[in-house]
C-alpha cells in the first residue's frame, strides 16, 4: 500500500494518515482542537505533538472552549508543569485566547466551521501533487484565513499553521496521486 513519504517511520503516523488526515472535518470543537494542536506544534514535528495528542485531550479538558476561556494563572501552572504537552507558555496562552475568540465567534452567530471552510468555499480543493516538493508550506488560501482569524482574536495561527491545518482538516487534498488516500478523498 502506497502512502505519503511523510506519515512513513511508526503506526501511529501511518494510523493518523490513512484514518484522519485529509479527511473533511466539519465538527466546531474538533476543528478548535486541531487548530490548537497545529499552533503547539509550530517550531516541532507533527509527530511530536501527535504523540502527545491524548495528554492534550485530558489537559486541556477535552478542548472545551467554555472551559479553557476559564483557565485562571493556576490552571495555566498546572498546564506548564505537565511533561505530556509542549510546555511553552506563549502556545498555552494562545489556547485560551483561542477559545475566547472562538466563542466570540459563536455569540456572534458564527460556527467556527462555516467561518474557517469560508476559505476554500465550503468544499475541499482537490489537488493533484505527485511528489512532496511540489506541496506548498503556504497558499493564499491560508494566508487569507490567517489573516482573518487573527482580526477574529486568534494566535499561533500564521500562514503555515492554517495551511497545515488545511491539510490536516481536509478542506484540501494534499494525498499525493499515488498515495492510497488520493482517490477516496476526491469528491
Amino acid at each position: 500500500m502506497q502512502r505519503c513519504p511523510w506519515c512513513e517511520g511508526f503506526d501511529l503516523y501511518r494510523e493518523y494518515h490513512d484514518t484522519e488526515w485529509g479527511v473533511p472535518l466539519r465538527d466546531d470543537r474538533a476543528l478548535f482542537e486541531l487548530i490548537n494542536l497545529e499552533g503547539a506544534q509550530a517550531g516541532l514535528s507533527w509527530s511530536t505533538v501527535l504523540k502527545k495528542r491524548e495528554t492534550y485531550r485530558a489537559a486541556f479538558d477535552q478542548f472545551d472552549p467554555e472551559k479553557i476561556a476559564r483557565y485562571d494563572e493556576r490552571k495555566v501552572a498546572e498546564l506548564l508543569a505537565n511533561p505530556g504537552i509542549v510546555r511553552n507558555r506563549l502556545k498555552v496562552a494562545a489556547t485560551i485566547t483561542n477559545a475566547q475568540a472562538f466563542l466570540a465567534l459563536q455569540a456572534n452567530g458564527q460556527s467556527f466551521g462555516s467561518f474557517v471552510w469560508q476559505f476554500v468555499d465550503g468544499q475541499p480543493l482537490q489537488h493533484r501533487r505527485q511528489s512532496m516538493s511540489e506541496v506548498p508550506a503556504q497558499t493564499a488560501e491560508s494566508d487569507t484565513m490567517s489573516k482573518a482569524l487573527k482580526k477574529a482574536g486568534f494566535k499561533f495561527v500564521g500562514s503555515t499553521i492554517c495551511y497545515a491545518f488545511m491539510q490536516a482538516s481536509g478542506m484540501v487534498n494534499d494525498h499525493l496521486l499515488s498515495c492510497h488516500r488520493h482517490a477516496p478523498l476526491s469528491v
